[in-house]
């Protein structure tokens, strides 16, 4: 239930604050006061679109801020709390329109996404206005109010999760059938892959080995020279360093036997001639690899000419195609046994197949019984609305398969949808002597206006949501038939809080609070402003509706008894 809303720099709107009670509350003012711009703004916290054009002028930002009461029966409890939040505190829907275009939506303080905001709001509230009346035109609105009247929603959701598991096992199996088609041909292509990729006896890391060996081998003469040189100073030259350290060594020893302090220092030069030593040898190794073999190179430049090959064909990196050879070798192996999956896919789509009709058949005949309940109830409830002997029906159709159908989404001649086989239409004939047409053709506003009434008066029961707006309900509608709408309007409000936009004082009349929306001129800017009434400013507002700007005494009193009664 909505309990607060509050409207800050939004249109004609600079702040302003609401306190909403359970019950039928009605919204009323003269033309171009601000109703519609409210309606705009629980629109808005309920997820439609922002647009910075609603921004008040001079301003660089709007925003908007409603708080719900949550009960522990309703789905948005449970969305909250699979969410995160704690709906005992409420739900606090708070949202920032900034001219920059980067709005931002906060549920119960932390920043949130427009699509978890839809996903709490589509059960929170409903706004019944133009375009809802627009959506009632719609014929899959109709199949959908059909299944909430009869409670058929359980088996319809049921229809829907099996046709929903069956999607991507007819498209694994279509996809195996033209794997099947094209499979000699694949499988060749494939086998040629795998043996290339096998006989190149990839090691990981090899290019880069080669790579450094190349680099070496080009340059084969620098080192060599290098590398002998190095040898010679070290260890053959005359004077090299060993020889000369060997020297040093000596006198060391000589030394330590008057000062035995060097006899440490004399034990490192000799560990220093040893480590040369081992350095010399290392260097001799060095220089044999590189004088091993003269044909290396051409040799190294073959592999990795072939590795470059296979990068280029199956992947940058030798890492790439060792993952394309096993994926290969997966994919051979499913060839393998490519009948035996497509068997194991077409039994367990049989499975679902038959579920699936079955529970398509059984929501279609429940649908018959409820279409015939449907249309007697719509038709008693449009009485009571003044419109006496109007013909209502429901007409079902089932869905006829066409040749392209995917056969497991086909039962008898009829194609399975998600929704089951059947697609429904209402019909409805207002006037005597007229043929049942479609909803579609009515043309009448007020007839439109109290068709909408009746459905929700019908589905009050059984619709989730716990606020319903009507805005525009009584377009087109004469007073007398305004104090219909009116009682039911009221009797609605014992199973939801109702919010009611209206210009009639006969439906006025019957709310349980009453607002009074206006708009003045202060320092050169409009303002709208908004007031609960009390029972005295009720009567002079009814007044207003009856009789316009000038209020007479005759219409005080009529505005009275209007109260009264």
């Amino acid at each position: 239930m909505l309990q607060e809303l509050s409207i800050k720099n939004f249109a004609i709107i600079d702040d302003l604050n609401m306190s909403f009670s359970d019950g039928l509350t009605i919204l009323s003012g003269e033309t171009g006061a601000g109703k519609s711009i409210i309606i705009n703004a629980v629109n808005l916290l309920l997820g439609s679109r922002a647009s910075t054009s609603l921004i008040r002028t001079g301003y660089e930002t709007a925003e908007l801020e409603a708080l719900f009461h949550i009960t522990k029966q309703s789905k948005v409890f449970d969305i909250m709390k699979e969410n995160g939040y704690e709906p005992k505190e409420g739900l606090l829907v708070r949202r920032v329109i900034s001219k920059s275009n980067r709005h931002r939506i906060f549920i119960n303080g932390r920043l949130a996404t427009i699509q978890l905001l839809n996903s709490i709001t589509q059960h929170l509230a409903s706004i019944s206005g133009q375009h809802a009346h627009q959506v009632l035109l719609k014929e899959d609105q109709h199949l959908l109010i059909l299944d909430m009247y009869g409670g058929l929603t359980p088996l319809r959701n049921q229809i829907y999760r099996c046709f929903h598991d069956m999607l991507p096992l007819i498209q694994k199996l279509n996809d195996l059938y033209v794997l099947k088609d094209r499979q000699i041909e694949h499988r060749q292509l494939l086998e040629f892959q795998h043996r290339e990729i096998k006989e190149a006896s990839i090691q990981p890391g090899e290019d880069t080995d080669l790579e450094l060996e190349r680099v070496r081998l080009k340059n084969r003469k620098q080192l060599l020279h290098s590398v002998q040189d190095s040898i010679e100073s070290l260890y053959s030259s005359k004077g090299a360093v060993i020889e000369r350290l060997v020297t040093v060594k000596q006198n060391l020893e000589r030394a330590s036997e008057i000062d035995a302090e060097l006899l440490a220092t004399g034990k490192n030069v000799a560990e220093t001639i040893y480590h040369l030593e081992d350095l010399s040898d290392e260097l001799r190794t060095y220089l044999k690899k590189i004088e091993i073999d003269e044909n290396r190179l051409e040799t190294i430049d073959a592999r990795l000419d072939t590795l470059n090959k296979l990068k280029r064909k199956y992947g940058k990196s030798l890492e790439a195609v060792l993952a394309r050879l096993d994926s290969i070798a997966n994919e051979l192996s499913e060839m393998g046994s490519i009948e035996e999956n497509i068997s194991d896919f077409q039994e367990k789509l049989a499975k679902l197949h038959g579920k699936l009709g079955r529970l398509a058949k059984t929501l279609s005949q429940k649908r018959q019984q409820t279409g015939k309940s449907l249309a007697k109830k719509v038709e008693q409830e449009l009485d009571t609305l003044r419109m006496p002997q109007t013909k209502f029906r429901v007409r079902l159709q089932t869905i006829p398969a066409n040749n392209h159908a995917d056969p497991f989404l086909v039962t008898g001649d009829n194609l399975i949808n998600e929704t089951g086989i059947d697609r429904a239409t209402f019909l409805i004939s207002p006037n005597i002597g007229e043929p049942l047409k479609p909803f579609s053709n009515i043309v009448s506003g007020g007839e439109l206006s109290r068709v909408v009434l009746a459905l929700k008066a019908i589905l009050a029961k059984t619709e989730l949501v716990e606020t319903i707006v009507f805005d525009e309900v009584d377009a087109g509608i004469s007073g007398s038939v305004g104090e219909v709408i009116g009682k039911k309007l009221s009797s609605l409000a014992r199973y939801h809080q109702i919010i009611c936009i209206t210009h009639l004082p006969q439906i006025a009349k019957f709310g349980d609070h009453h607002f009074s929306i206006s708009k003045r001129v202060i320092k050169g800017r409009t303002k709208t402003s908004i007031n609960r009434l009390t029972k005295k400013e009720r009567i002079k507002e009814i007044a207003r509706m009856l009789g316009g700007e000038k209020i007479t005494q005759a219409t005080l009193d009529h505005a009275h008894e209007m109260m009264d009664s």
